[in-house]
This record gives C-alpha cells, sequence and structure tokens, in this order.
C-alpha cells in the first residue's frame, strides 16, 4: 500500500488538502507541432467533359452542398427532355380506359340479349381482358418514362460539381473551356475545426491520452493561446526516433486561424491525479459504511 493511501485512510482531511496541492505538482511540457486543416479533399469531375463555369477561385469560403464547377451540359439536357415529355404525357392511359369502359358496356348489352351466342360473348368478355392488359401497359410505360427520366437528371447531376465539406478552397486547377478526365478540379480543406499533429519522445507514452486538453500556442502571436483536444495517440512508438504521434483538434468556428503554421504545444501533466482519485473514493466508501 502506498503512503498516501496509508495516510488518507487514516485522516481525511490531509487527503483534502494533498488534492489541493497536487495541481501545483502538475508538469507543464512542451513540444513542437503542427496545425492542419482536419480534412483536405482534391475534388475531381465523376463524368469527362468540358468545363463550362468555375463558380469559385482560391480561398472561397464554400459550403457542404455548394455548386463549385460546371460542366457543359447540353447533351445530357436533351437526353432529359424525352423521357421527361413521354412521363408527363397521360393521353395513351386516358385512350385505354375509355376502350375499357367502351368494353365493359358492350358485353353488360350481349349478356342480356338471348340471340347472342356464347362465342360472341366469350369474344366480348375476352375485349375487356385485352383493355385491362393494354391499360396496364400504358401506365407500364409511363413508369418506365419516369425511370428514364431519373437517369436522364442523373447524368445531368454529374455535370454539376458540389463541394462534400465546408471549408476554403485552397488550390484552382482547371479554367472553363478546358477538357477534364481524370484530373483533380480544385483542392478543398475544412479548417473548422483544425488539427494540430505533434511528435512526443517515447518516455511520455502512457502519460498524454485521449481526452487531456493542451494548451496551443501558435508561432503567429495575434492569435493568442488556444486550447485543445487530444483525438489519437498513436499505439505503435517509432523505434527509428524513439517518438510517436498525437493529434489534437482544436475549435475554429470563425475560421480565421489560418493551417500551416507551426505552433507549442503545452500538456500538463499531472503524476499524483489518479492516485488522488481512487483514494478519495476509497475514503468516501469507507465513511459510508461507517
Amino acid at each position: 500500500m502506498s503512503i498516501l493511501r496509508k495516510m488518507s485512510l487514516f485522516n481525511p482531511i490531509l487527503i483534502a488538502m494533498i488534492v489541493l496541492t497536487t495541481a501545483e505538482w502538475a508538469e507543464a511540457v512542451e513540444y513542437e507541432g503542427l496545425i492542419e486543416p482536419y480534412v483536405v479533399v482534391d475534388i475531381g469531375a465523376p463524368a469527362e467533359g468540358i468545363v463550362a463555369k468555375v463558380v469559385v477561385d482560391r480561398s472561397s469560403s464554400v459550403k457542404m452542398g455548394q455548386l463549385l464547377v460546371e460542366l457543359e451540359s447540353s447533351v445530357e439536357w436533351a437526353a432529359m427532355k424525352k423521357p421527361k415529355t413521354m412521363a408527363d404525357f397521360d393521353g395513351e392511359i386516358k385512350l385505354q380506359q375509355a376502350q375499357l369502359a367502351l368494353a365493359k358496356r358492350v358485353y353488360d348489352r350481349i349478356k342480356t340479349l338471348s340471340g347472342m351466342s356464347n362465342h360472341e360473348k366469350d369474344l366480348a368478355a375476352t375485349e375487356i381482358i385485352l383493355a385491362e392488359h393494354r391499360l396496364k401497359k400504358a401506365y407500364e410505360n409511363r413508369t418506365l418514362a419516369k425511370l428514364e427520366m431519373k437517369k436522364a437528371r442523373a447524368v445531368l447531376n454529374r455535370c454539376s460539381i458540389k463541394s462534400p465539406i465546408s471549408g476554403v478552397v485552397v488550390d484552382r486547377y482547371v479554367s472553363p473551356g478546358e477538357y477534364v478526365n481524370a484530373q483533380p478540379l480544385l483542392r478543398v480543406a475544412q479548417i473548422d475545426p483544425l488539427r494540430v499533429e505533434v511528435i512526443i519522445p517515447a518516455q511520455m507514452f502512457g502519460r498524454i491520452l485521449p481526452g487531456m486538453t493542451a494548451t496551443i500556442v501558435p508561432e503567429l502571436p495575434i492569435y493568442g493561446e488556444q486550447t485543445a483536444t487530444v483525438t489519437i495517440v498513436d499505439k505503435v512508438i517509432d523505434s527509428a526516433s524513439s517518438t510517436f504521434g498525437v493529434r489534437l483538434e482544436m475549435p475554429n468556428a470563425e475560421q480565421q486561424m489560418p493551417s500551416g503554421q507551426k505552433c507549442l504545444v503545452r500538456f500538463e501533466i499531472n503524476e499524483n491525479a489518479d492516485e488522488v482519485k481512487k483514494v478519495t473514493a476509497q475514503i468516501i466508501r469507507h465513511r459510508k459504511r461507517n
């Protein structure tokens, strides 16, 4: 049993004093880091074609789903007009509905006449069945036209390239009139939140954990100190450099903090924090039992 545990079991006031002074014993360590965008995306075209319009430029702020680039789409527009027109037409359906109604009226008259043969009655009944099938075929044709229109609209939408994230345009690679195939059109970076990457010596492994907070001091002093939260701690130490990587996440709601700058990452390492928490919990349980 540690000295801290032995003392706390007999003197609850002493543990309270230790809790108050532990924070003062916290060790501050600093490491060099790099502020980076949260994610960087090279945006390409889903189909080859000629660039008709580029609606953003470098450093433009963009929202998720915002239009960035339009490809020439006259052929796609034309391909959508026919199925759209066919889907809107209902003349064939109304014609078949009228023929079905006529076939039913004829059959109703024929079956009441005593002089009509069974063959003639069968023909009239069959005409009803045929009219029903023709009407069903008309509905099916309209459904197929709607599906063709949906397909044509999807092809047309591929000519409009939209942003998959909110952020800023880092680079613009194309201009109107250029032919594009597989090359990227734009590079967009998400800068809210920002990522902070830092390399830490191996002897600190296990002392920096996900969820910890750190103070970020950017190299540009006008942005002041910021607070970031550890999100990733590498589980493998690099044997060549005897270091491991840590990633932090830093809010940047106003998108004022530029990425790409160096920074200092300051951690407050409290060696006794876990011990104090365990002892305090034991004292509380002990006092409840007694």
